[in-house]
């Protein structure tokens, strides 16, 4: 299931039913796992790590050297988990080695990154993840589970995009994105919380209701508080306004509001 005009280094490890269209370039020091498909034309570069049965369309460049002007060229890695769909000219960086640097970049598994989509070094993914066509990373960014990227949403580096966020078309986010928010504009602004995205994931309507009532106290200047510490002592009565005000008590760049 290899091209005869794709170009695979003797070192690189390829599991079984791994497919790799014409034009390829498959580097030494990679691993591509079972059932993994890759159309023509995709570059992987050495010190990639791929998982089982993800799905990768022509041009895109998978873990080419970060975007970092102190990078002199140190080993450095992308580990992309399983089942994700990765779209024509995404384009998916390794880790720096800056002082802040991990040295990886991770993506999760199931996420979807539509085309021209851009994860710059030591960025993170979670897991069923949408990035809409454009959507970009800098670098050091970390991105929730469920979180959905609009078109062309930008993301400042070393950001945070909470779990079951959304981001509308041309984002561009220049602080963290709390969970379960809408956030849209240049620069961004919160819109409420994402209901329709959390009834799609079967979130019941209680949860929803003091997800509101946080929101309300927190990002529409009803609190008789400024902390971002959850109220009546840390006591609330869903696991998910739990993580909302952990988030928010956690943020180093602040939090769009």
């Amino acid at each position: 299931m290899i091209s005869d005009r794709a170009v695979v280094d003797p070192g690189a490890h390829l599991a079984e039913e791994v497919e790799i269209g014409p034009f390829c370039v498959i580097e030494g020091d990679v691993s591509i796992g079972r059932g993994t498909r890759i159309g023509s034309h995709v570059v992987v570069r050495s010190g990639t790590q791929i998982g089982r049965d993800n799905r990768i369309y022509s041009f895109a460049s998978i873990g080419e050297d970060p975007q970092f002007a102190g990078y002199a060229g140190e080993p450095t890695r992308l580990e992309i988990g399983d089942a994700n769909v990765i779209r024509e000219y995404v384009t998916l960086n390794r880790g720096s080695t800056s002082d802040r640097g991990t040295g990886i970049t991770r993506i999760g598994s199931n996420n979807f990154l539509m085309a021209y989509s851009h994860i710059a070094h030591d960025s993170t993914l979670g897991d069923h993840i949408i990035f809409a066509n454009g959507a970009s990373l800098a670098g050091h960014v970390e991105v929730g589970d469920f979180a959905i990227l609009g078109g062309f949403t930008l993301v400042h580096q070393f950001c945070r995009v909470g779990s079951h966020s959304l981001t509308g078309i041309g984002t561009v986010c220049l602080q963290d994105v709390a969970p379960y928010l809408i956030v849209a504009g240049s620069p961004a602004k919160t819109y409420g919380i994402n209901v329709r995205g959390l009834r799609r994931r079967d979130f019941g309507d209680e949860v929803i209701a003091e997800l509101r009532e946080v929101y309300k106290q927190k990002f529409r200047g009803r609190s008789v508080s400024n902390s971002d510490q959850s109220p009546n002592g840390g006591q609330t009565s869903s696991p998910e306004a739990e993580q909302l005000f952990e988030f928010l008590s956690q943020s180093h760049r602040g939090v769009i509001r």
